[in-house]
């Protein structure tokens, strides 16, 4: 794998095609490799569900929209924050026309009383597979974004894929789209050694 596909691996929004569809074929590829990703004591505990179906993929953007609106309520975006914010709404007001929802689920709930080392595991075993699974669609000309703004209604969504919510937790929806031409570069970052501490915390 390149360091060109490591660093120029974007959040696309309003980059995803909406008129051209994605192959039955090219998703399960990339889910292919999704799964050879790691987890704890080899659980492999991914599930995925694929959501092409036009009235569905509405009601599903429905619960995105009022918790993308509820996760912004009563905050103030700092002014270099205001570009991914408009990306976001982008993606919001048309998650129902992306070819394809891929919503990833990990077998398992955690109790709300669960420390952290419990969550860190849980939730360590299974976004390792996200980002592979957002590598390989970004290799074959496919871009992505790992969205969990749904997840305020995760229940909701549960009840209308059929989901049991007692026993699969919802952990990140994948939209999937072609990729529309244009700037692939790596992301403004702080530089590794600005944030990096040696033997101590500094």
């Amino acid at each position: 794998m390149s360091t060109e596909l490591l660093t120029t691996t974007r959040s696309f929004r309003r980059r995803l095609d909406l008129t051209r569809p994605v192959e039955r074929r090219d998703l399960l590829e990339c889910l292919d490799i999704a799964i050879q990703a790691p987890s704890g004591s080899n659980r492999q505990p991914w599930r995925f569900l694929v959501v092409q179906d036009p009235e569905t993929k509405q009601r599903i953007a429905e619960f995105y929209r009022k918790g993308f609106a509820a996760n912004l309520s009563g905050r103030t975006p700092r002014p270099d924050q205001l570009g991914d914010l408009a990306s976001g709404r982008y993606l919001a007001e048309h998650l129902s026309e992306v070819p394809a929802l891929v919503l990833v689920c990990s077998l398992g709930r955690l109790p709300e009383s669960a420390p952290p080392l419990r969550s860190a595991s849980f939730y360590g075993s299974i976004y390792p597979a996200v980002w592979n699974f957002m590598l390989a669609l970004r290799e074959r000309g496919l871009g992505s974004c790992l969205t969990t703004a749904h997840l305020a209604y995760e229940r909701e969504v549960a009840d209308l894929l059929g989901i049991p919510f007692d026993e699969v937790t919802q952990v990140a929806m994948v939209p999937v789209a072609h990729l529309l031409p244009g700037s692939d570069k790596p992301g403004r970052r702080t530089p590794a050694a600005e944030v990096t501490s040696w033997d101590r915390w500094a």
